[in-house]
């Protein structure tokens, strides 16, 4: 099957970022996550991934998020089977592939309509795609209210510009009437300092969104309860990273406050 080049701007090309990472993953001794989906994707699209310059740290912390956050998933479907579920800046992720939910749940793959439209090309039918701007209003409308909804946001918060993720998850929250919103949270610092991370300076684009507090959500009268914050330096699976991040990692989850610069997973609830 012939490769296909993407023509994408800086933004949207951070999708190729995360997909290359949890392609690597998948390649590894001991995966993570495993997305095998990911490494087939990859294969299929004509792009120099070598000018991202991942490193052990990037593809390590993106499975690690994108397992944590599948988990969220699966456990909230689990509870409620006739769920809706909705995931923010999709991309080219196979989430739903992954989390395989019951037949009772709908599946909704946002991201920008063109990035949608790549969709179909590279994986399998599973959700319905939604092609909008987050930042705009209008795209909730045709989407269930009664129903529990699992929103799954991983990697969008440090994008979106000002306040527009507050914004975002008030309109959110309005529109269903209970559910639970999972993030990879940054702090201001982790946020501030992407802008110099050799990847993302190879994209060209500039991060700045994040909030220390695990709790500052619930002051954004979006209606969040603060579940759980999760920080994935001291998880199981450190253990399969490599030398000498394990070793890093494992000196990092000592300290709380160093934990928080690095990968967490954050779960609020509203109703």
């Amino acid at each position: 099957m012939p490769s296909l080049r993407l023509d994408l701007d800086p933004l949207r090309e951070t999708l190729l970022l995360t997909l290359h990472a949890r392609a690597l993953d998948s390649q590894s001794p001991h995966p993570i996550l495993g997305d095998i989906h990911a490494a087939r994707v990859a294969e299929r699209i004509d792009y120099d991934f070598a000018r991202l310059k991942v490193k052990p740290s990037l593809v390590c912390g993106t499975a690690l998020r994108a397992k944590k956050l599948d988990e969220a998933v699966r456990a909230f479907v689990a509870a409620h089977p006739d769920a809706v579920v909705l995931d923010l800046g999709c991309g080219l992720d196979s989430r739903a592939l992954r989390c395989d939910p019951p037949d009772g749940v709908d599946w909704y793959d946002v991201d920008f309509p063109d990035v949608v439209a790549l969709r179909p090309q590279f994986l399998p039918a599973r959700s319905q795609c939604i092609g909008a701007d987050l930042t705009e209003p209008g795209w909730l409308d045709s989407l269930p209210r009664d129903r529990p909804a699992m929103i799954v946001a991983e990697g969008v918060l440090p994008f979106l510009p000002g306040d527009a993720f507050q914004r975002m998850a008030r309109q959110l929250t309005a529109h269903f009437e209970t559910g639970e919103l999972a993030l990879n949270g940054y702090t201001r610092f982790a946020a501030w300092s992407m802008k110099y991370h050799p990847t993302i300076k190879a994209i060209g684009i500039t991060a700045a969104q994040g909030f220390d507090d695990a709790h500052e959500p619930e002051r954004w009268q979006a209606g969040l309860t603060l579940v759980d914050e999760q920080l994935l330096t001291r998880v199981p699976e450190v253990s399969s990273f490599p030398q000498p991040l394990r070793a890093v990692t494992r000196l990092m989850g000592f300290s709380t406050a160093l934990s928080r610069q690095g990968t967490r997973v954050l779960r609020y609830r509203f109703q």
